[in-house]
């Protein structure tokens, strides 16, 4: 028989304890340290130890949910910079006073550990967790690689194991040194990096910034502290840093900015529409585009502007201000009369250089006002970033807010096309209802930001292993739908059932209670079940998935419904 395998929530239980036991040796380290400076003032790497151990007891214990042993911890720093600050008869004059401060501090972490150690509730404050790691075998999966660099090793470990939940193989490394001849070598998917180490300084900031000088491309930086001040912050960016967390880190946002930043899937291009009576200026406008890798379409005649805005869906309309039959006010005035249209960004491109005149036009509903001959390298910009700003806000209004999955409207509005599409085409498309089990339940135990970490690894799960053609969404609290195409029953009922039962799998934690869920679905197919049927076959094969016992999959019957 193998032995068990360890649940995240034992494996955070167990570093913490070691944390906790370990105090009594790192305090008297501390004593003896301090003890040392009282005989060496002048000794700069004493003065070092003694910061290294504080700034290790506030990062490791914040990790661990130890408020209060983590603000001892900080208040260490404090003493040791404010000491450092001083002069050299300053530093003669208040060494006694700031030992003897010190020596309170590591005498309370102790009272305060040994406390903790008592408890019976040692999870107490941690947030909810869960561990997507499938039993039998995912461990060998191919994983994006992370280096982390971070010499409250605890803390690094808890973070790293919870990181491993989600696919990552994480490197840690206690000195930035070592981390830069690591990234030099053989550079990581990304990095993840502290800020403070024990010489004082911003070590970590300045690594970062050193290695963006050396490398052509270097791996993108996350930037993790236990500071929160503006200095901070405007260092890690200045050194080229995408993100920053104050410890101790959720281990879940972590994962969907790592997410973000090492996904192999290229950005779909922007959908630029050309509205120019002159074919080429308009050709011309156009190539400089593509060459930036934006897709065009060319529009000579504003009369076919409605078929082209239905056919093309473009992220945004770059228009001459003066066209026969209508000008671009009067073109751009129609186009904000359509209510799926009324945020598209229109970009008027004129030789029109009357200010009056330019300030009018923008009035009608345009975004910016281009004035021709444009350099190519500013249109691509003016282009790139207001495209770019329609795509957040179309996702914002066609995707759910905390699973980030499409939401009820795009769904139906995404199933009437397929359904079109299929019906031109022969082909065939499955509609897959799932619904998370006594869901209602789970929130009254366990609270609503347990039940919100149900949904999102649903979400996650679903993402992970079904294909890129799939369309998955969220159709309303704890229900799903996925709309598969062009695949038998059998295949989708096989795929749901994996699923199914890969999510029952998953350990859900709150504090010091864990728990596991289930989901239930129906099925139903096109052209076996008619179009305008489909969604409502699926739902009452999910109905009888759940009367029949729940955690199960049910196809939709092929009779009439009632």
């Amino acid at each position: 028989m193998e032995p068990r395998k360890h649940t995240l929530r034992e494996k955070i239980q167990k570093l913490r304890l070691t944390f906790l036991g370990k105090v009594p040796e790192t305090v008297r380290q501390g004593r003896d340290l301090g003890a040392r400076l009282m005989r060496s003032p002048k000794e700069a790497s004493t003065l070092d130890d003694l910061y290294r151990i504080f700034h290790s007891i506030k990062g490791t214990a914040a990790s661990f949910g130890l408020g209060e042993i983590s603000a001892k911890g900080g208040a260490g720093e404090e003493v040791i910079l404010a000491f450092r600050a001083l002069d050299e008869d300053a530093r003669l004059r208040s060494i006694a006073a700031t030992v003897t401060e010190m020596q309170s501090l590591l005498a309370q972490v102790q009272d305060m550990a040994a406390e903790a150690l008592d408890s019976e509730n040692l999870l107490t404050g941690l947030t909810p967790a869960f561990d997507l790691r499938q039993a039998g075998g995912d461990d060998d999966a191919p994983r994006k690689r992370i280096y982390m660099c971070d010499d409250d090793e605890p803390a690094a470990e808890t973070l790293i194991i919870q990181l491993k939940c989600f696919g990552y193989g994480v490197v840690n490394f206690t000195s930035p040194d070592a981390l830069r001849a690591a990234v030099l070598s053989n550079p990581p998917d990304a990095v993840i990096m502290d800020i403070m180490f024990p010489d004082g300084g911003h070590t970590g900031t300045e690594t970062v910034a050193s290695l963006r000088r050396e490398m052509p491309n270097p791996p993108p930086v996350i930037f993790i502290s236990g500071r929160r001040d503006f200095d901070a912050r405007l260092r890690a960016v200045m050194s080229g840093g995408q993100a920053y967390f104050v410890k101790p880190v959720r281990a879940i946002e972590l994962v969907d900015t790592l997410d973000g930043m090492t996904s192999r899937n290229e950005p779909e291009p922007y959908r630029i529409l050309v509205v120019d009576d002159e074919p080429e200026v308009a050709e011309y406008h156009s190539l400089i585009l593509e060459e930036a890798g934006m897709i065009t379409s060319l529009l000579h005649e504003p009369s076919g502007i409605l078929d082209a805005l239905a056919a093309f869906r473009p992220d945004l309309v770059l228009m001459d201000m003066y066209m026969p039959k209508c000008t671009g006010r009067d073109l751009s005035r129609l186009i904000r009369q359509i209510p799926d249209f009324i945020s598209l960004p229109i970009v008027f491109l004129s030789s029109e250089t009357n200010k009056v005149t330019q300030v009018s036009a923008m009035r009608v509903g345009a975004e910016a006002f281009l004035t021709k001959p444009i350099q190519p390298e500013d249109l691509i910009s003016a282009v790139a970033i207001r495209a770019e700003r329609m795509r957040t806000l179309r996702s914002l209004m066609v995707r759910d807010g905390l699973t980030g999955l499409f939401n009820h409207t795009f769904i139906a509005q995404y199933l009437e096309t397929s359904l079109a599409a299929a019906r031109r085409e022969n082909g065939k498309l499955c509609v897959v209802m799932i619904d998370v089990d006594l869901f209602k339940s789970v929130n009254d135990t366990y609270g609503h930001p347990a039940g919100d970490q149900v949904l999102v690894a649903l979400a996650r799960l679903l993402q992970q292993r079904l294909r890129t053609n799939d369309l998955i969404g969220r159709y309303g609290g704890e229900e799903f739908v996925i709309i598969m195409q062009n695949v038998s029953l059998k295949e989708s009922l096989t795929i749901v059932n994996g699923l199914r039962e890969d999510f029952a799998r998953l350990k859900f934690q709150c504090g010091d209670q864990f728990f596991s869920c289930t989901f239930s679905g129906g099925i139903a197919r096109f052209p076996e079940i008619a179009g305008d049927r489909l969604m409502e076959a699926a739902d009452k094969a999910l109905y009888e998935a759940k009367q029949t016992g729940r955690n199960r999959i049910e196809l939709a019957s092929l009779g009439p419904l009632p």
